[in-house]
């Protein structure tokens, strides 16, 4: 499961340019998590901020 952390989140996108499934989304700030997420967590490794982390949950 991705987790972000909104607190953290500049809203730069570049997490959802190399998102694989096209799970992610950036809508007026918001960072939308799609369930076609396969938690691969490429996104957070490309986060500048680290504003997403892959988690258990």
């Amino acid at each position: 499961m991705l987790k972000v952390h909104r607190d953290i989140c500049g809203y730069c996108g570049c997490c959802v340019s190399v998102c694989p499934e096209g799970a992610l989304e950036l809508i007026d700030a918001y960072l939308s998590v799609e369930k076609t997420c396969t938690s691969c967590g490429v996104c957070a490794k490309v986060c500048p901020l680290g504003a997403l982390e892959v988690t258990n949950e």
